[in-house]
């Protein structure tokens, strides 16, 4: 056995390639455990033991790809969600930790709403990978869910994950709350995009040269889908309701003001997640 040939040299290898191309040399770490299937503590173990060379190749063909800037979810094709695996491709954003306190933020919610009610209608407004309709019908077997994105391309991509974690769903095809339409819906959850194409140029490559832009900036200084889900909202919820969206740190003012206008009697709250950062704002309706 070479020495060259165990995991700590290949390890070390991969992170001195990552560095070199100034990218987070820990995702080497992160991604010879994927293409090795195991855990830390496991690798750790194993770090004398020799890796395939098949193993091998794979490890240094992911390792180019990240140097060239692909996120490593991108990489594995997938993601962890509130302790679920994810399936990811270049049509989705990778879902990310402020998206799981929107979705454990609306089932708090929901609960206190309605206590022991079963049967609710959520919707998720782009849903991207499916991330957010999928855990909030898993969290909730009770609820039925929908869900919509404007990618036809997405819309696989959450259909797959429905399918590979059980969670029965119904998927519509259009942009924004338009497909939803004629319906009445108990609670709404979106992550839409928010970022001003002005910022575009202090983002990281890694996210503006492979992610989605459809799925990440917004005219309107960020502004334009909050606007959109604004107006049409009212006529589609129930007397009882909750939304909820994620916003950028500094847009919590202005999307306040924005439901506000659009539900004059509800309750609207902007929420600051674990950083301290604006982050969501949930709009409470009640019956009158």
């Amino acid at each position: 056995m070479r020495q060259s040939d165990t995991a700590a040299a290949i390890l070390a290898d991969g992170k001195e390639r990552l560095m070199g191309a100034g990218r987070e040399p820990h995702a080497a770490e992160l991604f010879l455990m994927d293409v090795l299937g195991l855990s830390r503590t496991q690798l750790l173990i194993r770090l004398r033991e020799p890796v395939g060379e098949d193993e091998r190749k794979r490890f240094f063909a992911g390792i180019a790809r990240m140097a060239a800037g692909v996120p490593l979810q991108y990489v594995t094709g997938k993601e962890e969600f509130c302790g679920r695996l994810f399936t990811v491709t270049p049509d989705v954003l990778i879902p990310r930790p402020e998206t799981e306190e929107l979705v454990l933020g609306a089932l708090a919610r929901a609960g206190r709403i309605w206590p022991g009610k079963g049967g609710l209608k959520m919707a998720d407004i782009g849903t991207g990978s499916g991330a957010i309709a999928v855990t909030f019908k898993l969290e909730r077997p009770d609820s039925d869910v929908t869900a919509t994105d404007i990618s036809s391309a997405a819309i696989r991509v959450a259909r797959e994950n429905a399918e590979q974690l059980g969670a029965e769903i119904s998927f519509l095809e259009g942009d924004m709350a338009a497909p939803l339409a004629g319906t009445r819906w108990d609670i709404v959850l979106s992550n839409p995009p928010y970022i001003d194409p002005e910022d575009k140029a202090g983002m990281s490559d890694t996210v503006t040269g492979h992610e989605p832009h459809g799925a990440l900036f917004a005219a309107d200084r960020g502004l334009a889908h909050y606007r959109t889900l604004a107006a049409s909202l009212p006529d589609l919820m129930s007397d009882t309701g909750l939304i909820g969206v994620e916003i950028g740190h500094d847009q919590g003012s202005a999307v306040r003001e924005l439901f506000r206008v659009a539900f004059p009697a509800a309750f609207v709250e902007v929420v600051r997640d674990i950083n301290g950062k604006d982050r969501m704002v949930f709009c409470e309706i009640k019956q009158q």
